[in-house]
């Protein structure tokens, strides 16, 4: 990481985001810190100023509001600054499926899928354009384990995982690092949030050892960081598996068991 760039962090109030802030201003990063409460966000701004001497600022938004998320989208767009996006600010499922309201699932899958894009999609072209810049989107291990009965959020944050393999692909050969970071349980106020008491949750993760391991890969430049996977060639064997499965797809005539 250069010195001096921008890093525009969403769900910076608490939590994951908060750490992150703490760690680029750490970095010497100038920060544009994004969330709904302002109150928190300026005591970490004024915090981080006084400590690491970098300049922060703050820009309240609730990314389910679209005139909210279009201001976002517009700082990124124009601030020639900031090469840096880290797409944290998402919430969880409270309850099963069949438990969930229509507002509950669209404001769901509005923060964790469709703000998530559209901000990379405002910083994506002056990326681009630039030959450097770094979107960093922050998934789950959910998405891999539709057992875990958070069908929506774990589809959301496959959707991220996605969604970042597809962009990498895309953007790599332009200059553009796209990271999907993986956690498992870690010791936000995301539980809260959902009326889960994370004290009941065995084996969660302190969230500054989470973003540590995720900075170790971002780095080194890794695709996918799944800071709790112990055993990485289960990813390497996972993500092997998937390409073997597309590459025996054949279009032009269904598979033989389907033959009447």
């Amino acid at each position: 990481m250069t010195t001096h760039s921008s890093a525009l962090i969403t769900g910076a109030s608490t939590g994951i985001g908060a750490t992150y802030a703490e760690r680029l201003a750490q970095r010497g990063h100038d920060l544009v810190l994004v969330a709904r409460d302002e109150a928190r966000l300026d005591a970490l701004a004024q915090r981080l100023r006084g400590e690491h001497k970098v300049a922060i600022d703050v820009l309240p938004a609730d990314l389910t509001r679209q005139a909210h998320l279009a201001a976002v989208e517009t700082r990124l767009r124009d601030d020639a600054s900031i090469n840096i996006l880290i797409n944290n600010a998402g919430v969880a499922q409270a309850g099963g499926f069949v438990e969930q309201t229509a507002d509950s699932i669209e404001r769901l899958v509005m923060l964790n899928t469709t703000a998530l894009t559209r901000l990379a999609a405002a910083a994506a072209p002056r990326f681009v354009q630039a030959g450097a810049g770094s979107i960093v989107n922050i998934g789950s291990v959910v998405g891999f384990a539709p057992e875990f009965g958070m069908s929506i959020y774990g589809a959301t944050k496959a959707y991220v995982l996605f969604l970042s393999q597809g962009l990498n692909h895309e953007l790599s050969s332009k200059g553009v690092y796209v990271q999907a970071v993986l956690p498992a349980a870690t010791r936000t106020e995301i539980w809260e949030r959902a009326g889960i008491d994370v004290n009941t949750l065995t084996d969660v993760m302190e969230v500054g050892e989470l973003v540590d391991a995720a900075l170790v890969g971002f780095d080194r430049r890794e695709l996918v960081t799944i800071p709790p996977l112990h055993m990485a060639e289960r990813w390497t064997a996972l993500d092997g598996a998937r390409q073997g499965l597309l590459s025996d797809i054949r279009q032009a005539h269904v598979a033989e068991r389907y033959r009447a």
